[in-house]
């Protein structure tokens, strides 16, 4: 699994919704790119986008009801901004799709460079009799 995070306080880069519409056709156009070349490999499982953490909400089961609060990072500007799941044959070529997916173009239209962080899915215990 590839999880894409980023750190707004560790970035000169805008918020996405300040792109120029351009920089932003293209950056959308590049991750599409991307889905429909591992779509096309057999190893894209699946891939999903998330909104601005401005929407995020962190959900507690309370006494009185659900305990709902802002989230997931109130005081931090780094958040999980989407994921991909892929079914790749070595762990070289997992890395390989990461650091092309760090690559999107930017609001400059440069590449990002963004940090990829991959990590395994766990598959479920075995189930006793």
């Amino acid at each position: 699994m590839l999880q894409m995070h980023f750190s707004q306080s560790q970035s000169d880069i805008p918020p996405i919704p300040d792109w120029d519409p351009a920089a932003t056709a293209a950056h959308i156009a590049f991750m599409r790119r991307s889905v429909a070349e591992l779509t096309a490999s057999g190893e894209l499982v699946e891939a999903k986008g998330l909104a601005l953490p401005d929407t995020a909400r962190i959900v507690r089961a309370g006494e009185g009801g659900p305990d709902v609060v802002d989230g997931p990072f109130p005081a931090e500007k780094e958040f999980l901004f989407g994921w991909w799941i892929v079914d790749c044959a070595t762990d070289e070529r997992v890395l390989e799709i990461a650091a092309a997916l760090s690559a999107a173009p930017g609001h400059d239209g440069r590449p990002m460079n963004m940090p990829i962080e991959v990590r395994e899915l766990l598959s479920e215990p075995p189930v006793r009799p």
